[in-house]
Order: structure tokens, then sequence, then C-alpha cells
């Protein structure tokens, strides 16, 4: 645990304005209602939307994001694979497998078995925190805000194992201090960072 880091993590939340703590408080529990709402008219399970969600994001915009999720559900369940296969979507391609094959888990299927298939930290994070776990989501975004300065993404290091534990640990004690959820905490920086650098 590192007290120059944490202070990084609530300098940027101190920066946000009570809108965007408020966008941040409730960032993923609606992204849990989106997610529970394509369950429910697609008839599948609330952790397979959620999973379709997380492995669709990846370069995704939030609102193209929910919107690849309806469209490659909505493909799958009119054709199955095959017709979700020819769904474009704006991940990467093995991201899309992904969310493919957890389409073609049991309509049963719980969150375990979808982390499974996400397997990568960052996805199963996202995928968590939307769940409602008590979990940090670190990409490139949340390292810059922890490590004190905007960093391209091409440029912000490989998060190991290790690193990944120190910033978590870093959130989950700023988080604290501030009377926060960690993902709350996570959420409300990333929308003032949004923001101060105008990035998406």
């Amino acid at each position: 645990m590192t007290r120059s880091n944490i202070d990084n993590i609530k300098a940027v939340h101190q920066l946000a304005t009570l809108v965007e703590q408020q966008d941040g408080i409730t960032w993923y529990p609606t992204a849990d209602q989106i997610a529970i709402s394509l369950a429910d008219r697609y008839e599948i399970s609330e952790a397979q939307a959620i999973g379709v969600i997380a492995a669709l994001s990846p370069r995704n915009k939030w609102s193209r994001n929910v919107h690849d999720a309806d469209a490659l559900i909505s493909a799958f369940i009119a054709g199955g694979a095959e017709q979700a296969n020819l769904t474009k979507v704006c991940t990467f391609g093995a991201n899309k497998a992904k969310a493919v094959r957890i389409l073609e888990l049991s309509r049963a299927a719980d969150l375990d078995a979808v982390l499974e298939i996400l397997s990568g930290p960052k996805l199963r994070e996202f995928a968590s925190c939307i769940a409602g776990l008590d979990d940090v989501c670190i990409d490139g975004h949340a390292f810059c805000i922890w490590n004190g300065g905007r960093t391209s993404l091409a440029d912000v290091p490989s998060i190991g194992v290790r690193l990944r534990r120190e910033i978590k640990a870093d959130y989950q004690a700023a988080a604290d201090e501030l009377g926060l959820t960690p993902s709350a905490c996570q959420a409300i920086t990333w929308c003032a960072w949004r923001r101060i650098h105008g990035v998406g």
C-alpha cells in the first residue's frame, strides 16, 4: 500500500463534480440494470448478459458497447453462433468469440462460468463490478489516476499480478477513506478523469 498513490486517487476524486460523483456511484448498478434488461428480453441469465457486455468492452465506447451486446445477443437468439459471428461489433475478434462462447452456455449459467470464459483480469474485474461484487476494475485509465499523471494507453506498462494487486489495494484504501465502495471510487475518478483529459 502506497500513501502517495492513495493520495493520487483521492486528489482526482476531489476534482469530481457533484454530477460526476453521482454518476460514478450509480455507474455499475446502472450497467447491471442494463444487463438485467437484456437478460429478461432475450431469456438468458443475468450473468451471461454481464459477460457479453464485459467481453465486448475493450476499446469500445460505453454506448456502443451496450448496442453491440444487444445486437450480438439478438443475433445469437435468432440464429445461434453462426448468426452471432456475422454480427459487426466494435472490439477485437477474440473478445467477440468470448461473448459468443458465453451465450453458448446453459441459460442457467452463473457468474463463475462466465468469468472462466472471460479469463483476462480486466474483463473479469469489469464483470464482477457490474455484478455488484467487491472488486475494482483496473485498466489503463485507473493506472494513470493511481500513478498521478496521464500516459497514453499505449505507454501504460503491463499490469502484472503484483502491480495489479498493489493498485487494487490502494483503490480499496482510498475508497475506505472516502466512505465509498472500491468500484464506486474507481468509477467516480474515471468520470472526473474523462472530463479533465478529454478522453472517452
